[in-house]
């Protein structure tokens, strides 16, 4: 009779265990792991202040470029050292100097040669700076790479919209393809 109960009273204590352990696993909530936030958009302070007090748009848009080089190689070392918010918050800084740039291009008057020369300056410093995205993106953690794609397609979008600023009214665009079936050898008459 003592090992019955011995036995019995072994059986109930991991019966007891087990339970315990199956109540605290089932105790932790089941949420799924939510995104890290899209960066936001914006200047510093700072920055507002060396930009606003620049009075030529050539030379404000070369501090501009300059502005965002300095944001996107702050951005690379945040992400070699792992610092992913932090290089997250950096981005928003980097994305807030390229949206106000091309808002401080949009306002001026469109046929001046100068606001050309503007749009392609622009062109040419976001078209070296969406590879540097790229790699970044490689190496940065899911939750975080989303925001960095995002951004390199922003800049991409932008630059187009540099592009065809640029270009303006003198070059003329094909229509539209309005003509949606395709001649096929049962549609031609003989």
């Amino acid at each position: 009779m003592r090992i019955g109960l011995a036995h019995i009273s072994s059986l109930v204590s991991i019966t007891f265990a087990t339970l315990i352990l199956f109540t605290n696993a089932l105790a932790q909530p089941l949420t799924p792991q939510m995104p890290s936030p899209p960066p936001m958009r914006f200047v510093l302070p700072e920055d507002r202040d060396r930009l606003i007090a620049t009075k030529d748009p050539k030379a404000r848009i070369r501090l501009t470029i300059e502005l965002t080089e300095a944001r996107l190689t702050k951005i690379e070392q945040l992400t070699a050292q792992k610092s992913f918010p932090e290089a997250s918050e950096a981005l928003g800084n980097y994305l807030g100097l390229i949206e106000d740039a091309m808002h401080f291009v949009a306002a001026m008057t469109q046929d001046k040669n100068s606001t050309r020369d503007l749009y392609r300056r622009l062109d040419i410093a976001l078209r070296a700076q969406i590879p540097r995205l790229a790699v970044m993106r490689r190496e940065t953690p899911a939750d975080y790479s989303i925001h960095l794609k995002a951004a390199e397609e922003f800049v991409r979008s932008t630059r187009s919209d540099a592009l065809d600023s640029f270009y303006g009214h003198t070059v003329l665009r094909e229509p539209p393809n309005t003509d949606a079936k395709i001649a096929s050898p049962e549609n031609k008459r003989p």
